[in-house]
């Protein structure tokens, strides 16, 4: 019998003043407070890509164009590990939490550790073994290919390593602390900038290791870490700590059912755009791939930005559906979709206005940069779109409800892979597919801007008026109204 339903007020277990903050809050200034240091640590997470990238551009076209072919997988694993499975972890806690099921909640993260070194294991094995029929699928082919196994090899080698880490991160920002990922994470990317060169030039004693040592700098720093997220949680200074409990399948669902489901979501992201990368590869060749590739990175940059935002949803939507409070819930999602959309469309503006600032970082070969740019003035306009619907698919990760973000994300890889595809056999131009691109980005954000307000999320309306919890930690059980 859950205790939040069978105990009194006076035996009603006591909520932590984070937890009150998510219910209480106003959403405005709450989801701002939590945003910011989140939005920090992405934009430092992402950037680790962007400092690996510019250093390999030295290295040549050919290694530039190697890492355009690992990097959509290396972002499909972050997307899963950080993103799917650990909105998966952080919605299980968050609902804990609000529902006042505090034993639950602390046994959640020994049960989220189990499923995201799995899940790595499974993802290293995966890769290294059909990495190189994958990438030559791509379009690499000589020099090019071989850069991207030599990379390939090692960031995926160590892969477990990176879902560990981002299973003790999930874990820490389900309960709404999102500074101490942050700090973890802006430490790893302080040692990252010079660690980087260092491995892949050498340096004094360290022999140059070429991109390899690119990818082995990513995992040192993700290693070091995953140290500094356990020394928080193991002492007992989170919220919830890492207790020995027998393990029990209604916990791996509580993390499996949202988190399984927004890994497939996850795929329909990473699919489309490894198939629109090969696409480009077969119209265009390496320097098309380089070129799109190039551009295309900073389509993956406003992923982790977006999570800014939608770490803190995932916990603030989660724990008021546990508590019974899904109008504010909605009201939540509606916010932070607004504030999403106005930062990645000023970002997707400036890459359409000077597409070369950005591309000149990584390279000047001409036709990379023409390619390039062509992707950037026909999709960046709709960046926007694509923050919207990204953060309203971490909000259903709070709701525990992501069958509509699955077939917005559905829709986006038809028309972008499908439409575009049959446009550049029908026309030979990148113009015309790099035009579908941007039209399903639209489609996705609409959609799923629609749908959420809607109400798809409940069984029926809402009550006018929903309680908030009482001062004295009292919290009321709302999960039951909630559909998929």
């Amino acid at each position: 019998m859950n205790t939040a339903t069978s105990t009194g007020p006076s035996q009603a277990p006591a909520m932590s003043p984070r937890t009150r903050k998510l219910l209480q809050g106003a959403i405005v200034p709450t989801l701002v407070g939590m945003a910011w240091p989140n939005i920090l640590v992405m934009s430092a997470q992402a950037s680790t890509g962007l400092i690996e990238t510019w250093w390999v551009s030295h290295l040549g076209t050919d290694a530039l164009t190697g890492m355009a072919l690992v990097f959509p997988g290396f972002m499909m694993m972050q997307m899963i590990s950080g993103g799917a499975m650990g909105g998966g972890i952080s919605s299980a806690i968050a609902r804990a939490l609000g529902a006042g099921r505090n034993h639950d909640a602390n046994a959640l993260v020994m049960h989220a550790i189990m499923i995201n070194v799995a899940l790595g294991l499974m993802f290293s094995i995966l890769m290294l073994t059909f990495g190189r029929p994958l990438y030559v699928a791509m379009g690499g082919q000589g020099r090019s290919l071989d850069a991207a196994m030599l990379y390939s090899n090692v960031v995926f080698g160590g892969t477990v390593l990176v879902w560990l880490m981002n299973a003790l991160a999930s874990t820490i920002r389900g309960t709404g602390n999102m500074f101490i990922p942050a700090m973890a994470i802006c430490i790893g990317v302080v040692v990252l900038i010079p660690l980087s060169p260092a491995l892949i030039f050498g340096f004094g004693p360290i022999p140059a290791m070429g991109i390899q040592g690119g990818g082995l700098a990513v995992i040192i720093t993700n290693v070091m870490t995953g140290l500094l997220l356990a020394w928080y949680i193991l002492p007992g200074r989170s919220v919830v700590r890492i207790r020995r409990a027998a393990l029990q399948w209604r916990m791996f669902s509580e993390i499996l059912r949202v988190g399984a489901v927004g890994a497939v979501s996850t795929l329909q992201t990473s699919l489309t755009i490894l198939l629109t990368t090969a696409l480009v590869g077969a119209a265009a060749g390496p320097d098309g791939i380089a070129g799109y590739g190039t551009g295309g990175r900073l389509e993956y940059l406003l992923i982790p930005l977006v999570f800014g935002f939608g770490g803190p949803m995932v916990a603030l939507v989660g724990t008021n559906i546990g508590a019974g409070q899904p109008e504010r819930a909605l009201r939540i999602a509606l916010t932070g979709g607004a504030l999403a959309f106005l930062l990645t469309e000023t970002i997707g503006l400036a890459a359409a206005t000077w597409p070369y600032a950005w591309l000149g970082l990584f390279g000047h070969d001409p036709r990379m940069l023409q390619i390039g740019a062509a992707y950037l003035r026909a999709a960046g306009p709709a960046y926007g779109f694509f923050g919207l619907g990204l953060s309203l698919y971490f909000a259903s990760q709070g709701a525990g409800r992501l069958m509509w973000p699955l077939l917005a994300g559905l829709c986006r890889m038809l028309i972008a892979v499908g439409g575009g595809g049959l446009a550049l056999h029908l026309t030979g131009s990148l113009h015309w597919l790099f035009g579908f691109l941007a039209a399903a980005l639209i489609v996705y954000g609409v959609m799923l801007a629609i749908a959420v307000k809607s109400g798809v999320w409940f069984r029926a309306k809402p009550p006018a008026h929903q309680p908030e919890p009482a001062d004295d930690g009292r919290c009321v059980r709302g999960e039951a109204i909630v559909r998929a």
